[in-house]
């Protein structure tokens, strides 16, 4: 039994509290022992004066120094009849040290007699005084040594000692093994399941199945279970996030070069001779160089953060134009959603403008996705602003709204997404972006009449500049 577990300091601390309630009923216990040897000695004294009681003549000195002798006391009084009687007697080796009435005394005194009984060394002579048995008289007085006494309690004290720590010793093993069954071994066990979980964390059987019947450990095993099942999810998401990078990392570097020949190509369209080509071929070189931006930054990644915002002062309302026409060329199949636009005309506010257009894209694409989804008309408005500290952007929609699970999430990765086949990461990365400009991204509302979006842009050191609106 070790000191070090827990089982071996249960079992100390049983054994020292046991003994420390003994020592609380020593005293105690040596005073009723002090009473009972007082009192059978008075008993044995009264019996020995029966003896002269019964006969009218005296006794003989051998008889009754050999009754003194059995009841181990120097005289024998008895008062009778209010009439004071010396029975028996004998010579007393020294004066008498202190008289005990056991009559009177109460508890407190009785221990405290006690006490002094066994503090002091010397063989005191003593007179005690008590009731006679039966009501044979009015009380009986004796005078004896106190040296038997005292040994009688010593030997007393230590024998109540031995049967205590004998007794502290096997409640003290018992509970030790109680605790062993009951406590140690349920533990032993989330300890051994949390050994084999810390060893292999991505492998679910290593994840504990709570089984224990005490209240509280079955509580400890539910939470490790829970927190392990979040840990196993995370790295399982983050291991499908890092081969994720890796994919897109591989892609991008190959979509690069293919951009860039187009890129070339495009180029060329500006001189065409076609009035219609001429005019689309800006927004195709410009869709086409944000592709390419788009891959070198993803090349760039590394580390799954995005480059830090390259600031410039453009005009949100060209900007905010030219993802409403990608959007409205990808909704023209369907046919069902408007796109409005409620942002002054020389707006002008200072932030990365190819990160600014993904961020927009995504919010209108997702807004569209959503209306075109219920097979019902609907719309997609933007307005933007600004204040002395910000410059805003709000993107709503007319459609269903968000259910709640993709409010919780809205901003986790591969969590988020509501359309089937969507991955999650769009408003992720959204989020990300604006973070970016050390602004926010944030769901102002969600019902059923629709959602709306706010994006919030610090002006920062452009808040000293004049402002250009409308």
């Amino acid at each position: 039994m070790r000191l070090n577990t827990i089982s071996g300091r249960f079992a100390a601390l049983t054994m020292m509290f046991v003994i420390l309630a003994e020592l609380f009923i020593l005293l105690p216990s040596l005073a009723s022992f002090r009473l009972d040897y007082l009192e059978s000695r008075l008993e044995r004294a009264q019996i020995a004066s029966l003896a002269l009681l019964a006969t009218d003549e005296s006794l003989a000195a051998d008889l009754e120094t050999e009754l003194l002798q059995n009841a181990d006391v120097f005289n024998v009084v008895l008062r009778r009849n209010d009439i004071r009687q010396l029975v028996l007697s004998s010579p007393i080796p020294g004066p008498i040290a202190a008289t005990y009435d056991l009559r009177e005394d109460g508890v407190l005194q009785t221990i405290d007699d006690s006490l002094a009984t066994l503090v002091s060394r010397q063989n005191h002579v003593v007179r005690v005084i008590g009731a006679p048995v039966n009501q044979a008289g009015q009380l009986i007085e004796i005078t004896m040594q106190t040296a038997p006494l005292r040994e009688a309690m010593v030997d007393y004290g230590l024998r109540l000692l031995g049967v205590s720590a004998a007794f502290s010793i096997l409640t003290a093993v018992l509970l030790f093994l109680a605790a062993q069954r009951l406590i140690l071994v349920p533990m032993r066990r989330v300890i051994s399941h949390m050994s084999a979980y810390a060893s292999a964390p991505e492998d679910a059987r290593h994840i504990i199945i709570p089984g224990a019947r005490l209240e509280e450990l079955r509580e400890a095993e539910d939470a490790l279970r829970s927190m392990q099942q979040t840990v196993t999810s995370s790295l399982k998401q983050k291991e499908r996030m890092a081969q994720l990078g890796q994919a897109v990392a591989k892609i991008s570097h190959d979509l690069r070069n293919i951009l860039t020949t187009a890129q070339i190509f495009a180029d060329r369209l500006e001189d065409s001779a076609d009035p219609k080509v001429r005019r689309a071929a800006p927004k195709l070189v410009n869709s086409i160089t944000r592709a390419v931006n788009l891959c070198e930054t993803t090349l760039a990644f590394g580390k799954a953060e995005e480059p830090a915002p390259t600031l410039s002062r453009f005009n949100l309302h060209q900007l905010a134009t030219e993802v409403i026409e990608a959007e409205v060329l990808a909704a023209e199949a369907a046919g069902q959603v408007d796109f409005l636009s409620d942002i002054p005309a020389t707006l002008i506010i200072r932030a990365d403008r190819d990160q600014l257009y993904r961020v927009l894209s995504n919010l209108m694409r997702n807004a569209r996705q959503a209306i075109e989804a219920t097979g019902k008309p609907g719309t997609v408005e933007v307005g933007a602003g600004e204040n002395d500290t910000d410059w805003w952007i709000r993107v709503g929609d007319s459609g269903p709204g968000l259910p709640d699970k993709a409010k919780e999430y809205l901003f986790k990765p591969f969590t988020g997404s509501t359309r089937r086949g969507g991955t999650g990461l769009g408003l992720t990365i959204a989020a990300d972006l604006v973070r970016g400009h050390g602004g926010t991204l944030e769901l102002l509302r969600s019902d059923a009449e629709g959602s709306q979006f706010c994006i919030q842009i610090p002006r920062g050191t452009a808040q000293s500049e004049p402002r250009q609106t409308a």
